[in-house]
């Protein structure tokens, strides 16, 4: 398959998820918006991921590149039908392109957190295989308020009550992250916006603590990165 990805930072790239695109022969090219790349031609691609990022989709203002993507994610679902995955901010996207509405967090939701998933998630073919009860790593300020229309609940968490939706029978997306490395959580702490939020939950002392908790888990969240990988083209091939 060729996949377009949309992305909004340089490290805040697919992450594992280029390994296991790889290695299944996928091309996949990636589109730096956020650096003034031009959307291309949306007919020779199979698959749209968007991924996040440290804006939120209603900093237009700041980042006037949100409109014509949320412009093409809204054509590529609605017009095109084709499949989509969101990660975080793609997640937010997505619902905001589609009429939804997206909002700020009482408080940011930040590290290692378990997520619920819905009678609906545990029969999607996108979380497949991952029991009632999922750990999940997390690092948004912002939630999806109100469902877009044909949108179904997959996953909660207590902090956010939409965790994973479904858009009709071909969008996916997620609010928790599966795309981690060993340099994530480094990476992202070194972003202001990502590093404000950090000292929000943790505190300036216990923010080193997240690089040690989610290595011990890396393991574990790349195991779900691929089954839910794996599941995506699964359920792609089945549309």
């Amino acid at each position: 398959m060729r996949i377009l990805v949309f992305q909004h930072l340089a490290v805040e790239h697919p992450g594992v998820l280029r390994n296991f695109w790889r290695d299944a022969g996928h091309d996949f090219e990636i589109v730096p918006l956020n650096e003034g790349a031009p959307i291309p031609n949306l007919e020779g691609f199979d698959l749209l991921a968007v991924m996040g990022g440290p804006m939120d989709v209603w900093q237009i203002g700041m980042h006037p590149w949100l409109l014509p993507e949320m412009a093409a994610i809204r054509t590529w679902v609605r017009d095109l039908e084709r499949p989509y995955f969101g990660i975080c901010l793609g997640h937010q996207l997505l619902a905001e392109a589609l009429g939804g509405q997206v909002a700020p967090m009482a408080n940011p939701e930040v590290g290692v957190t378990a997520i619920i998933l819905s009678e609906e998630g545990r029969s999607d073919r996108l979380l497949a295989g991952l029991g009632m009860e999922v750990q999940t790593f997390q690092w948004h300020g912002a939630e999806v308020q109100r469902l877009p229309g044909n949108a179904v609940i997959l996953a909660a968490s207590e902090a956010c009550p939409v965790q994973a939706m479904r858009v009709g029978r071909h969008a996916w997306r997620i609010q928790f992250h599966v795309e981690m490395t060993r340099d994530t959580v480094s990476e992202w702490g070194a972003v202001p916006e990502y590093a404000e939020s950090l000292k929000k939950v943790f505190g300036a002392e216990s923010a080193s603590g997240l690089d040690a908790e989610v290595s011990c888990h890396l393991h574990s969240f790349n195991a779900m990165a691929r089954q839910i990988n794996e599941n995506l083209f699964h359920a792609i091939k089945e549309l």
